[in-house]
């Protein structure tokens, strides 16, 4: 076995498969530009370091099942106000993640806050948190197969995983007490701990629908709001899938 072999085989051991592939090339470069043996392991720690941050970025992607389409480069921004497009820029920081705060957007039909929570997603992924976006109504059927098998917590412990939990449309979960209160232990348990981003076209006054009965509707509101940022769209943000529809239309032959 040769040194560089060698080299390779024990990087191999230590888990670190960027320096494996790029250890030769640089050996090859540090020798013709006489780099010091500090600058040359330099480069291979800042190189094997990058490709663990990258490979990391990969698995957060995968694990966080957000639409690859629906990023912020592809998100129309010049269609909202002011003070929305502000808030995204430091949404996108991931400030309010480290705070433990929720997001919630609201707003009508096909105002594009669906789209406006997932590019929001997209970019605390690149910034290195956790996220998992599922729609509400799908999570709240695997809470509660996981209560019928008697697996609740172990369930609540993985989702507590995930720094960024974004719950979709919430208010299309409103068909039985069980599903109110599997939402609303899992809501209690983050609380104050993790962040959760809700989209819905329901308003507060209209979460009853959900969570069945005043008291319960009033504490679940209580534990989303506390250290919450909203975000509204409201009816000057025009419908895209009206705009679709429309352009459509138009491109039909008479």
């Amino acid at each position: 076995m040769s040194p560089l072999e060698q080299i390779q085989q024990n990087l191999r051991t230590l888990r670190m498969p960027t320096a494996v592939e790029v250890v030769a090339d640089l050996l090859t470069t540090a020798s013709r530009e006489t780099w010091t043996f500090e600058a040359f392991l330099t480069e291979l720690l800042e190189q094997e370091m990058e490709g663990r941050r990258q490979r990391r970025l990969e698995r957060l992607q995968k694990a966080s099942h957000l639409s690859v389409g629906k990023t912020l480069s592809s998100f129309e921004q010049d269609a909202l106000p002011l003070q929305i497009r502000r808030q995204l820029s430091q949404l996108c920081s991931g400030e309010f993640v480290g705070r433990a705060e929720n997001l919630l957007v609201f707003g009508l039909p096909g105002r594009g806050k669906t789209h406006f929570a997932v590019a929001v997603g997209h970019e605390l992924v690149r910034a290195g948190y956790s996220v998992l976006f599922t729609p509400t109504y799908r999570l709240v059927d695997e809470l509660l197969r996981a209560k019928r098998d008697l697996l609740l917590e172990h369930e609540l412990r993985r989702l507590d995983r995930y720094e960024v939990l974004i719950l979709d449309d919430i208010g299309y979960v409103q068909q039985s007490r069980d599903e109110m209160e599997v939402l609303f232990t899992l809501l209690a348990e983050r609380y104050e701990r993790r962040s959760v981003i809700i989209t819905s076209n329901l308003v507060f006054s209209q979460w009853e629908q959900i969570f069945k009965d005043p008291m319960t509707t009033a504490a679940a509101i209580d534990r989303v709001v506390h250290h919450s940022i909203i975000v509204e769209f409201g009816k000057e943000i025009p419908s895209h899938r009206a705009q679709e529809a429309a352009q459509r239309s138009q491109q039909q032959p008479a």
